[in-house]
């Protein structure tokens, strides 16, 4: 159903104000305009971009509980963080993570994004990686979101010590696990 304006750019800021990880694609389907009408409405509207909102949203909410590094040196955009238990990121693989001649991202870009979400999960103000053992199942390709999430499956404050699992994934597709030993002091 095709919408006036005004009462497109009200569902508009309603929608985002609910989710504010929706994407412009998924708004534009929604309500049946183009995705530059959605980019118009949001730029009329003082509405950031995708991007910008989740930085937001994350600086707000974890900038006060990630304590083992600042919240801007996280490889991807922390979305959802329990310390000492989860955390979900996000990283759009974009023509800067690829390489020139295939679109495939590089992998260290993929392991920046799990090892530094292991290293924000842990509940310490010092988390090291001591020992990681990592598996890529498929290449990842520009103009993809890489979903990772973390777990941390042993906590040994005797040793001083905790195990990290992070699995990434293309949509339900893994294309990225790895094991962490961090230390933490």
């Amino acid at each position: 159903m095709r919408r006036n304006k005004k009462e497109r750019q009200q569902l508009l800021i309603e929608t985002i104000k609910q989710n504010p990880f929706v994407t412009d694609e998924e708004l534009a389907e929604k309500y049946s305009v183009s995705v530059q009408t959605i980019r118009l409405d949001r730029l009329e509207l003082s509405i950031p971009e995708l991007r910008e909102r989740i930085k937001s949203v994350a600086e707000k909410k974890f900038s006060d509980e990630i304590r083992a590094l600042p919240l801007d040196e996280i490889i991807g955009e922390v979305i959802d963080l329990n310390l000492d238990d989860n955390a979900i990121s996000i990283l759009d693989i974009n023509k800067e993570h690829v390489f020139k001649r295939n679109g495939i991202a590089r992998g260290h870009h993929l392991f920046a994004q799990a090892n530094s979400l292991a290293v924000a999960v842990i509940n310490d103000e010092l988390a090291l990686t001591a020992k990681a053992s990592i598996l890529f199942t498929r290449s990842v390709k520009e103009n993809e979101r890489v979903v990772a999430k973390a777990r941390v499956k042993n906590v040994d404050h005797t040793n001083d010590r905790s195990v990290v699992e992070v699995k990434s994934y293309v949509g339900n597709e893994l294309v990225f696990k790895g094991e962490f030993e961090m230390y933490r002091s």
